[in-house]
């Protein structure tokens, strides 16, 4: 084997070197004749400069010599009997060529032809067994001209996976490559490669060859070199690069578009379209967002810390899992606060190479698709096959190796079916074992499957605690959207900006509609109000005033997803009756002035926890710190005013469905003639009544909630729950005149502006 310092030599000014010749731009030695000269140069070729430079001014060729040079491997594989032969070799189908070097594939196709680095060979004659004497003695090149090209082998990913490899040789094994590479292919350099770095050398390999060439010409020469470990390195990461690319093709035809549970049926639109930058914090056990119009609430002796925002980006990124050495991350947030969508945004951005490209694959899960395994046995490997076949290429290695960072995210922790039983599952280790469903669950969120992974789990905040005590984990909180993301949302939904100007005034009409907002769940069904009433009645058509009406729709929209996903086999009944006691709970707190519900509340109202903040997605639950060194569990509505428009509900609906005006406890006559208009009257005098006496406010919006339950256009959305049909023509115009009575009276002056707030209510 040469060292560097006789392959040097060969390139030292002697007169026996053609090689020396070619790359030192020499010119013939006097004496020589011009018939020799012309006999013996075959290429014209520039003389090479130390560096790359891609400049805009034109090449200078003032400087080019004739000079006989070693002859190109890839040019002796066809015949040179003569130039019309040359200008034709490209076109030719019976050529004898093992490896057609295509040009459009190359590297250099991204390099100014004009560039002198590129260099230009000019073919001269010369006869076929002269050019077949001088070949040098390179490794065959052998391609399937039928292999089609995986779309996954680009120029970056090329130049990326050599570089890897080549980096890491040692010192002495890389300068041995770069001899091989001088000894075999001299075509492509003017001067030896052993002053060149990694990058200028594999950048030199690209464009010389195309993208298959150069990585069979890396593993060619990394064998004659003795690395074969290294040649199973690089076909690794060929490997890993096919299956990442299978998987961002599955991943994006699942996760760029979406279509939300009110929209028009097909409807989907981008992510792009409607994504807007979530509010994330770093701490947890915030508390429901307790922003109000009328009062104000404190903080509900939650966490009192100021975390730190978060965008999506940053939630296991490279610089955090530096810093804090995470590997599993609880996301919570409210029903509808945007953790589906912080799902997608993810995703698409390590698609998209935006964000997470520590990470080499992402599967996301959710344990809506989780719940078919329950009663069965089944591996996380199957799992992860069945959803994405392309993972069938993996090996055991890929999934256990460091270098390999896999994450894994799992949406909707709190629609798990299953048992979590953490002190006595069964320990699992191995990803490719078939255990039961809630063993798999209880391990994953234990880290002893796959520890080497990087797990998100997403979740509504739950009662019961769905992470072991003992586990090493971080918490943080998705809580919806703050005041410049609702203007964001509007814009980027609505491409015409009249309408998203006119959406955006409408929100702004109301404070309470601007604050509800905060739910990215909420800008949605405002959007698709106005998209129906557009379509219905034109682009002049107004929204309408009643805000009660806009939170039944959202009342009705978890309710939907609760008899889709998580309570299917619930009757209506069982329903309506859940909501009027969560009502009456609810009601039962505000005229206490409370908005945290203690487990002492409970024990009046036959409610499951669970099925109040999980199921029903009308409660959250957070830890609140009455005392120092103690914590207990809290629950409170996903927002005030959610616990205002149920406590208004329940006194609606007992009125309407059982004859009870829960103001005076019971009308004298339950049934019979209870549903004539001064009788409804009745109860909406008491109710103004009792508001007017509250100095604090706290019954004004339940008052507003409750004369909007009366309206026909909430009434329509309500009727399943209603057990009687009843009109009453003339309840508009019957409870303006008792406002309109109230606040000439002018016996609480204060309390007025809540009585106009309720006019508009009523739409007059």
């Amino acid at each position: 084997m040469m060292d560097d310092i006789e392959m040097e030599g060969m390139v030292t000014p002697s007169g026996s070197s053609s090689i020396g010749d070619a790359v030192s731009g020499r010119e013939p030695q006097s004496g020589q004749s011009d018939t020799n000269e012309d006999e013996d140069d075959l290429y014209y070729i520039p003389e090479r400069r130390p560096s790359l430079d891609l400049g805009p001014s034109p090449m200078d060729t003032s400087h080019w010599h004739f000079v006989d040079p070693a002859f190109s491997p890839a040019l002796s594989y066809t015949s040179m009997t003569s130039e019309e032969n040359l200008s034709n070799m490209d076109d030719k189908e019976g050529s004898s060529t093992r490896l057609q070097l295509n040009k459009a594939d190359s590297y250099s196709s991204c390099y100014s032809l004009d560039s002198d680095d590129c260099e230009k060979i000019i073919p001269k004659v010369k006869s076929k067994d002269d050019a077949a004497s001088e070949l040098p003695d390179a490794p065959e090149l052998i391609q399937d001209p039928k292999e089609i090209r995986h779309p996954s082998l680009t120029v970056a990913f090329t130049f990326k996976a050599i570089s890897k490899t080549l980096g890491k040789l040692s010192e002495g094994d890389f300068r041995r490559f770069k001899m091989m590479l001088w000894k075999h292919y001299p075509q492509s350099f003017n001067t030896p490669p052993q002053g060149m770095d990694m990058v200028d050398l594999v950048d030199r390999l690209l464009e010389c060859h195309n993208l298959e060439s150069s990585l069979q010409i890396t593993k060619t020469l990394l064998e004659e070199i003795g690395q074969k470990d290294m040649i199973d390195y690089l076909e690794t990461l060929r490997l890993r690069n096919e299956v990442r690319h299978d998987l961002c093709k599955t991943l994006k035809s699942i996760y760029s578009e979406v279509c939300d549970d009110s929209a028009e049926q097909g409807e989907k639109r981008p992510v792009d379209d409607v994504f807007a930058n979530l509010f994330i914090t770093t701490t947890c056990d915030n508390g429901p967002n307790i922003e109000h119009e009328v009062m104000t609430i404190a903080k509900l002796d939650s966490n009192q810390k100021t975390g730190k925002l978060l965008s999506t980006k940053d939630i296991l990124s490279a610089e955090r899992l530096e810093h804090s050495h995470l590997k599993f991350v609880l996301i919570t947030g409210v029903a509808g606060s945007g953790k589906t969508m912080a799902v997608r945004r993810i995703v698409l951005d390590w698609i998209e190479e935006r964000s997470h490209q520590h990470v080499s694959f992402l599967f996301p899960l959710t344990f809506r698709d989780l719940n078919q395994y329950v009663g069965s046995k089944v591996s996380l490997l199957e799992i992860i096959r069945t959803r994405y076949p392309a993972t069938t290429k993996l090996r055991e290695e890929d999934f256990q190796c460091e270098e390999c960072k896999i994450m894994f995210i799992f949406d909707g922790l709190d629609e798990y079916k299953g048992d979590l039983d953490f002190h006595n599952t069964s320990p699992v280790s191995n990803h490719s074992d078939p255990v039961a469903l809630n063993v798999l669950v209880v391990n994953l969120l234990r880290n002893k499957l796959l520890w080497r992974g990087l797990f998100l789990v997403f979740s509504r905040p739950q009662i019961r605690r769905c992470v072991p005590w003992d586990m090493h984990y971080d918490e943080i909180d998705v809580r919806g959207f703050r005041d410049e993301e609702k203007d964001e949302y509007f814009k980027k939904r609505f491409k015409n900006p009249d309408q998203a100007a006119r959406v955006i005034a409408y929100i702004n009409s109301s404070k309470t509609l601007r604050i509800m907002c905060h739910l990215p769940l909420f800008c949605s069904l405002v959007a698709d109000e106005y998209q129906h009433i557009v379509k219905e009645q034109g682009s002049q058509a107004k929204m309408p005033s009643s805000i009660t009406y806009m939170y039944t729709k959202l009342l009705l929209a978890l309710a939907r997803h609760r008899r889709i996903f998580r309570a299917p086999q619930q009757s209506p009944e069982k329903e309506r009756d859940f909501l009027v006691k969560l009502g009456k709970l609810a009601f039962s707190m505000l005229e206490k002035g409370k908005f945290r519900i203690t487990k002492h509340d409970w024990k009046d109202v036959d409610i499951d926890i669970e099925e109040a903040v999980n199921d029903s997605g009308l409660c959250t639950q957070y830890l609140t710190k009455p005392f120092v060194l103690y914590t207990e569990n809290s629950i409170s509505f996903i927002h005030p005013t959610m616990q205002e428009y149920l406590a208004a509900f329940y006194v609606f609906f007992s009125f309407r469905n059982q004859g009870k005006n829960i103001f005076e406890q019971h009308l004298k006559d339950k049934v019979k003639g209870i549903f004539k208009g001064h009788k409804t009257m009745e109860l909406y005098k008491s109710a103004v009544d009792r508001s007017l006496l509250c100095d604090d406010g706290k019954l004004d919006m339940f008052l507003r909630f409750l004369f909007g339950m009366a309206l026909k256009t909430n009434l329509e959305l309500l009727q399943p729950f209603c057990t009687f049909s009843v009109k009453c023509s003339t309840f508009i115009e019957d409870a303006a005149a008792l406002i309109r009575k109230k606040i000439g009276e002018n016996q609480y002056p204060d309390r007025n502006s809540n009585l106009q707030r309720c006019l508009e209510e009523l739409g007059v």
